[in-house]
């Protein structure tokens, strides 16, 4: 089976999961609370069902647009803008009748159920599979460093001893502390093995995005040979795939980021390959084409193989300690990193279905499966607390307003609010998953 079909098949079991769990966490406090619910569905199922059963008063069913879910509770204003219920007498069993705190626990549900079930399964995780981890001492070779983080005083082959006086447990986290959390000092280890601290400047994780310096830091890989594109400019070249590149342009390489860096350095030239060949040296000229593009894929299966990692097991109560503490990081570095969705460069980088797909791996894995459902879960309890009216979020923004002021907004007002929060969201689904049609077509 392809691996985007692999894909696909992990992001619908993925989304069902957390789908049903997440109207499970408003269905249940509504029943608590006598609360009439009249649909349950997965997906949506516009103009008709793939599958519906009424059990009491709540017709259970799965819609065939896999866009998400919905509950429909009676007395509610939501996304079917059922005015024809609206228009008669508040009934007891209807949402509108319950007090605000009662309605605002059922809008809270689902978000909390997300949060709960993303800090569940990392606790699985660690206690099923435990955690590999890249120490320094894992990482002989250091790390390749880009140029503007040279200006800094890092250097190709640093080994990164602690951040902030911390150690840092896994080294390969080093892009993802530097661009969303706080980190002014970073400890390192040269290549000559002097030890120096390094001050990073507040913006360094700002101007690794505006720059696309992602990453700024990447383990060192010897430069080996994958294959090479047929008709293509290295193999027009005569590069073979058995051939191991000695220098380019008269400089003596050995890694891969000193391939790159002097390709870059002279894009739309000539380069010299030196390249040893059946125990002799050959000199080959190739000239890149209009995109800077030699026509060659270097072994990643080098870099694994140089890649040592650190196994570390969980009992129980490590796992509940150690999830509950990986869930709480990976929600705050996602609300940090959000800022940057606001910026021109951002906005770009948004993606629909597309991009949450790609995050799945393109082989079966369960413990990557399980370990993308969570962060996917987390993600989702976020954008729906979000203030923004058809979300949760709105709900609850209403809720407490009503709490805090006692007066409760008016039908009519919060009508309109859910129309103008449902033309907001069907805008940024398109945008998203436009930017993925895009990504796909010229990227």
């Amino acid at each position: 089976m392809s691996p985007f079909f692999i894909k696909t098949i992990q992001l619908l079991l993925s989304l069902s999961i957390l789908i049903v769990l997440h109207e499970l966490g408003h269905f249940i406090p509504a029943k608590l609370f006598k609360t009439r619910v009249e649909k349950f569905y997965l997906f949506f199922d516009v103009k008709f069902s793939l599958f519906k059963k009424k059990i009491g008063d709540t017709v259970y069913g799965i819609g065939w647009l896999p866009l998400g879910g919905y509950i429909k509770i009676a007395g509610m204003i939501d996304e079917s803008m059922d005015k024809e219920q609206m228009a008669g007498p508040p009934q007891p069993w209807e949402f509108r009748s319950k007090p605000a705190w009662q309605r605002l626990i059922i809008m809270l549900g689902g978000v909390t159920v997300n949060i709960i079930v993303g800090f569940v399964i990392y606790m699985g995780i660690l206690y099923f599979y435990g955690r590999n981890i890249t120490t320094a001492e894992d990482l002989p070779q250091g790390f390749a460093v880009t140029e503007q983080f040279k200006e800094y005083g890092f250097q190709d082959g640093d080994q990164i001893l602690s951040i902030n006086g911390e150690p840092l447990d896994d080294v390969l986290e080093i892009n993802r502390y530097i661009f969303v959390r706080n980190v002014s000092i970073v400890e390192v280890k040269h290549a000559d093995g002097s030890i120096e601290n390094i001050n990073v400047p507040e913006d360094a994780g700002s101007k690794m995005f505006k720059s696309g310096i992602m990453p700024a830091f990447s383990p060192r890989q010897n430069i080996v040979l994958d294959s090479v594109w047929t008709d293509y400019p290295a193999q027009k070249a005569g590069l073979l795939k058995s051939d191991k590149i000695v220098s380019i342009n008269g400089q003596d390489i050995q890694y891969l980021g000193e391939f790159e860096k002097i390709a870059e350095a002279n894009k739309g030239k000539e380069n010299t390959l030196i390249v040893a060949r059946a125990n002799q040296l050959d000199t080959l000229k190739v000239i890149p084409d209009e995109k800077g593009t030699f026509g060659v894929t270097f072994s990643s299966k080098e870099l694994n193989s140089q890649l040592g990692k650190t196994e570390i097991k969980y009992s129980l109560g490590e796992s509940i300690v150690g999830g509950f503490g990986f869930g709480y990081d990976t929600l705050k570095d996602y609300v940090a990193q959000f800022k940057y969705v606001f910026t021109q460069e951002g906005a770009t980088k948004v993606g629909g279905f597309g991009a949450i797909g790609n995050l799945f791996p393109g082989v079966w894995d369960w413990q990557s499966f399980w370990a993308t459902t969570a962060l996917i879960s987390i993600i989702l309890a976020f954008m729906n607390i979000l203030p923004i009216p058809a979300l949760d979020g709105g709900h609850v923004m209403f809720l407490l307003y009503e709490i805090v002021t006692g007066r409760k907004p008016n039908d009519k007002f919060m009508e309109y609010a859910q129309m103008v929060g449902f033309f907001i969201l069907i805008a940024l689904v398109l945008f998203a998953n436009g930017n993925d049609i895009y990504r796909w077509l010229f990227e």
